[in-house]
């Protein structure tokens, strides 16, 4: 059915949040499927000691939060450009569950920002030591955009002696060509010193979020299908509508608004005549 303006609106923001959703989705499943797959990292996840591990604990989380990701994608385009409402609504509630799971999370990380910027510094550290020890280049773009998010140097921030200096951001004064910030102490701070920005962060994703749960919820019920139509079956016409017309040799009815319909009575040379 046509879509009014404020159902296009919807159609089309839908569309744009789903198009970012789905590259950040397929962003999280690459990188979680690499390094959980990798040569470089498949022995880490086959060591029971080390499943409690904060890099084993991320890739999964990342594994997850990719999927989820695509399959509100799947439901959300799928709905928004075929304009299916069963699919919206599907849409509608993943992305509720997946609004509130976020704002939890934030508060969360806010509370213990101190046992999670630690989580996340030990994080760093196994990516840097699988990179100083097998040089895989997946490692080497997230060491890459870890530090250069951060303006800091590897493990211990002394850029001439770094294993891994090659992934190091440029400096931007003379002595950081000597001495940077040493990336997991940069971590811990962050979450520390910037726990409010993350909390943030987190409860701003949510409300998108709840942006993206009106736009379907309002265009499902622009698209909400219209009664059917119904069928009056008149079988006789009412004495009151009809208008008896007299003539000398016929019967006939009509309605008063349109011609009369002349109904010749059956007279012998109508009757066929079978020869036997």
């Amino acid at each position: 059915m046509a879509l009014d303006g404020c159902g296009l609106l919807c159609k089309y923001t839908l569309f744009i949040f789903n198009l970012i959703f789905a590259l950040v989705g397929f962003v999280f499943l690459g990188l979680g499927l690499w390094l959980r797959f990798s040569g470089s990292t498949r022995a880490i996840f086959q060591f029971e000691a080390l499943n409690s591990s904060a890099f084993v604990i991320a890739v999964t989380i990342l594994i997850i939060t990719g999927s989820v990701m695509l399959i509100v994608v799947v439901f959300g385009d799928y709905g928004a450009c075929n304009e299916k409402r069963c699919a919206l609504q599907i849409f509608s509630v993943l992305v509720s569950i997946l609004a509130g799971a976020v704002v939890v999370f934030g508060v969360i990380a806010y509370s213990r920002k101190v046992e999670i910027g630690l989580r996340m510094g030990e994080f760093y550290s196994s990516i840097y030591l699988l990179y100083v020890a097998n040089g895989d280049p997946v490692l080497a773009v997230t060491l890459t955009f870890i530090q250069k998010l951060l303006h800091c140097c590897g493990a211990t921030g002394v850029t001439l002696l770094d294993f891994a200096k090659e992934t190091c951001p440029d400096p931007n004064s003379f002595l950081e060509h000597i001495k940077m910030d040493a990336c997991p102490g940069a971590i811990i701070d962050v979450f520390n010193r910037n726990a409010p920005l993350v909390m943030g962060v987190f409860v701003g994703t949510g409300a998108l979020l709840l942006l993206a749960l009106i736009c379907s919820s309002t265009l499902a019920k622009k698209l909400k299908t219209p009664s059917s139509p119904q069928y009056i079956i008149l079988t006789q016409p009412q004495t009151s509508q009809l208008e008896y017309i007299p003539t000398s040799n016929s019967i006939s009815y009509s309605f008063p608004d349109q011609e009369p319909v002349v109904f010749t009575p059956l007279t012998v040379a109508n009757i066929p005549i079978v020869m036997t």
